[in-house]
């Protein structure tokens, strides 16, 4: 038996505010314009000690030879009034479970999976770049122990995850050419699939639906990534896979 985890996670910057002034002199360095002051702080965003994991989403397939099952499809989600350890269940507008929890917890529900599953594999896009060292240096900063190194190993050889950005660029991504790094959007499009922005939700859109408590619209874009994620393997599984 083989288990897969597909996942992706969405982030939210934190409140300028919380940050100490030299911090916030740091985060707006060399931004002179109201513009590029808040171009920086969108960027805050993508940067685990400025901005909260607001969603986990994951597909778990369990696979025995070449038949793949869904065994199950969630989402881990923020909710600030919660305090640690206290986890609510919400059901999605697409059918899905979403479980809400403070940041703390949703970080220590993800690593229980890798402690179930030590051998679990991880399928991700761009997860080596985003994703698992967001995770990782998240929980670092919240006190939280992950169970598992998410970034073992090397740039071209690292075990337990397939990162499609690398296969689809056969480890040799340029800005042109056969080996060109494109978005997520274009490589699900070009492969025939269907984009998880189709439903006209983007990763930008996050921080701004965080702040309205948009949170299920979260939860379920992000899922919506996930499935799109998996089918993207499975595509490179049965086409370049070698």
């Amino acid at each position: 038996m083989r288990r897969y985890l597909a996942f992706d996670i969405e982030t939210s910057a934190e409140e300028f505010e919380n940050f100490s002034p030299s911090q916030q002199e740091f985060l707006l360095r060399r931004a002179e314009t109201p513009e590029e002051q808040e171009q920086k702080k969108a960027e805050m965003a993508l940067s685990p000690l400025t901005s909260r994991c607001v969603c986990i989403g994951m597909k778990m397939i369990e696979a025995e030879g070449d038949e793949f099952t869904l065994k199950d499809s969630v989402a881990y989600s923020l909710d600030l009034s919660l305090a640690d350890g206290e986890t609510n269940e919400i059901d999605l507008a697409d059918g899905n479970k979403c479980y809400l929890s403070n940041e703390r917890t949703l970080l220590e529900n993800f690593w229980k999976i890798f402690r179930k599953y030590p051998d679990i594999h991880l399928i991700s896009f761009n997860g080596r770049g985003f994703d698992a060292p967001f995770l990782m240096l998240r929980s670092a900063k919240l006190q939280v122990r992950p169970a598992r190194n998410l970034m073992a190993g090397t740039k071209f050889n690292y075990p337990l995850h397939t990162d499609l950005i690398d296969e689809l660029c056969f480890y040799m991504p340029t800005s042109y050419g056969a080996t060109r790094r494109y978005n997520f959007d274009f490589f699900t499009q070009a492969f025939g699939l269907v984009s998880p922005k189709a439903a006209g939700v983007n990763g930008s859109m996050v921080t701004e639906y965080f702040k309205e408590g948009k949170i299920a619209e979260i939860s379920e874009y992000c899922l919506r990534d996930v499935k799109a994620t998996w089918e993207l393997f499975d595509y490179w599984q049965k086409y370049l896979k070698f």
